[in-house]
């Protein structure tokens, strides 16, 4: 990958090209080996460069948000990371819509929304990612989601081509979408809320925020929510039925306050977590036949 690097110079200046960048430094969990590469772009037009270097040296690259929701292996990745955050996430309201790039944060997204006086996004106030990754995989929380308040995604394909897809073509179901299915690249999107009152609005958002406080461990370093909702139960109470409250394995536990997450207690690494997943599964599926499918993302080798 010698050559790979002054390839990637000439789109983007050296402050924003990372190697062998650890995982660790952009993860919630605070866990993962290091990246080959790790680039900041700060325009579509940057992103597309990238994969279409990527593309025509046949070297693999995923884009990442704030790394909420993704278990990187301890062995890192072999290939590029994008970080699609801070350097693109511009956001701007007009009427009743909020136009953001995707690595725009949810929680700015809510409140920003809240100054403005609109509704609709008071949900997103506590989920730890970006809008590109929220739309990718629809996130929800409360009894809201992504597919509520999207109008339009601005997308790159794997080829290349940017496209805008509307609200009704993007597949949006449980914890997936059509950017996910087809690996598109989210460049930003447009959401439509509605007038509401201020006071009101803010008083929700702080309700919100007392019952994630409350009920989730955010004391630790986790990816959320580790397993989806299987349809007709709670993973959360089949994971505590299951008598595996607080089981641990080497610095990765499940949570004793939410049996939903598994927590970096202290120095866990990528095998504990993978590892502490798969034995959940297998005990659920032993005493209740539900099969549990991960919500976290695993990247990289856990061979």
């Amino acid at each position: 990958m010698e050559n790979l690097g002054s390839l990637f110079q000439k789109i983007m200046d050296d402050s924003r090209i990372l190697v062998h960048e650890p995982m660790s430094m952009h993860t919630t969990f605070g866990i993962g080996g290091p990246a080959d590469y790790f680039l900041r772009p700060q325009s579509p037009d940057e992103v597309k460069k990238i994969i279409e270097i990527c593309s025509e040296n046949g070297i693999p690259w995923f884009v990442v948000g704030n790394g909420s929701n993704l278990l990187v292996s301890d062995h890192g990745y072999r290939g590029v990371i994008i970080q699609i955050f801070r350097n693109m996430s511009g956001i701007s309201i007009e009427k009743q819509c909020i136009r953001a790039q995707a690595g725009a944060s949810l929680k700015t997204l809510s409140k920003e929304a809240m100054e403005a006086s609109l509704t609709g996004l008071e949900f997103a106030g506590g989920i730890p990612g970006t809008l590109g990754g929220a739309v990718a995989m629809n996130a929800g929380a409360y009894g809201g989601e992504m597919k509520d308040v999207l109008q339009e995604i601005t997308v790159l394909t794997p080829s290349g081509r940017q496209m805008t897809l509307q609200a009704d073509q993007l597949e949006l179901g449980y914890r997936t979408s059509v950017v996910k299915t087809k690996e598109y690249v989210v460049l930003e999107a447009v959401m439509k809320l509605q007038p509401g009152q201020k006071e009101a609005i803010c008083a929700v958002m702080g309700d919100l925020s007392q019952q994630r406080r409350s009920k989730q461990p955010l004391e630790y370093p986790s990816a959320g929510s580790t397993f989806k909702r299987p349809q007709g139960y709670f993973a959360g109470k089949l994971i505590m039925d299951a008598g595996l409250r607080g089981c641990r394995l080497g610095g990765a536990q499940v949570s004793e306050k939410h049996c939903g997450f598994v927590i970096n207690c202290g120095g866990a690494s990528a095998a504990d977590v993978a590892g502490l997943m798969k034995h959940v599964q297998e005990e659920v599926w032993r005493q209740f036949q539900v099969k549990l499918e991960p919500e976290v993302k695993l990247l990289g080798d856990f061979s």
